[in-house]
């Protein structure tokens, strides 16, 4: 039971799973909207609520566990990542890769059970969110395509309950890519030594520190643009308003700590991007009972 629950965290730690309060926030709440104008009511029932679960975990651990089988040797030359389970030897090659298939398959097999759109774009949603680990050895738009993948997630989650695509989950999703792009930049500042040794394309690396922040301050402010127009489109409410504003205002103190100070990254990273997620959705969920 020991070894079992050992191996758990092992993997728990290469996909890093608190990281999915990134992507879980934004596939409900393209649910909730979805729900209130198809239904008339924010709750989707609790299939949805399971699978669109299961849907987030089994994608991003897919893309994750891609990511760290891709770089295990790029991983092993950074000080930041040599400690991690895909280059240690607490989790061998075979086993990520059959971690990695048990994903690509759950997810699938997830799509299967939601409705036919879904299914149809399970495959084409694996290739591209596991393309991440490619174009970060040949182009630094490779942050732009991490926040491709995580834009899925609101588009996939209005599959889910309408198997539509309606023009307000894009504008949403726009705004998810740029708010990943963003916060990605910023996280690639600790790496900008060594993608430059080893060769690798990131915008840090070609750019410098300042001008990546720049870029990182221009993704946020047409995060928040592109959020904007993700609730005048959905014709939400007051509290969708509120949650745009105090994202923008959660970015901005991003960037104060990270101009402040580099070595708050981390806090900056995952702190106030993960509670940025977790205040929209509760914000649109509020709108939706209140307002719908």
């Amino acid at each position: 039971m020991e070894k079992l629950i050992k191996k758990i965290k092992d993997f728990s730690e290469l996909v890093v799973f608190q990281h999915s309060v990134f992507a879980l926030p934004f596939i409900f709440i393209a649910m909730v909207v979805s729900s209130s104008q198809v239904n008339g009511s924010p709750w989707f029932g609790f299939k949805l609520l399971i699978l669109g679960t299961l849907a987030a975990v089994t994608a991003r651990n897919f893309a994750m566990g891609f990511n760290r089988f891709m770089d295990r040797d790029i991983d092993g030359l950074n000080p930041r990542t040599s400690n991690r389970p895909n280059v240690d030897g607490r989790i061998s090659a075979r086993d990520m890769f059959i971690f990695v298939l048990i994903n690509a398959f759950g997810f699938i097999a997830v799509a299967y059970f939601v409705n036919d759109l879904a299914l149809i774009l399970a495959v084409p949603i694996l290739i591209i969110i596991g393309s991440y680990s490619y174009f970060k050895r040949f182009s630094y738009l490779a942050h732009l395509i991490l926040g491709i993948s995580l834009a899925l997630a609101p588009i996939a989650g209005v599959v889910a309950v309408s198997e539509t695509i309606p023009f307000w989950v894009i504008l949403l999703s726009i705004g998810v890519m740029f708010w990943v792009a963003g916060f990605d930049l910023l996280y690639s500042l600790q790496d900008i030594d060594v993608d430059k040794k080893l060769g690798l394309h990131s915008i840090p690396s070609i750019f410098g520190p300042e001008k990546t922040m720049l870029f990182s301050k221009i993704f946020h402010f047409l995060t928040v643009i592109f959020w904007l127009l993700f609730v005048i489109y959905s014709q939400s409410s007051y509290f969708a308003y509120l949650a745009v504003i105090l994202s923008a205002i959660m970015l901005s103190y991003e960037h104060y700590l990270v101009n402040k100070d580099f070595r708050k990254i981390d806090r900056a990273f995952f702190t106030v991007n993960g509670y940025l997620g977790i205040v929209f959705f509760i914000l649109i969920v509020l709108d939706n009972i209140f307002f719908v």
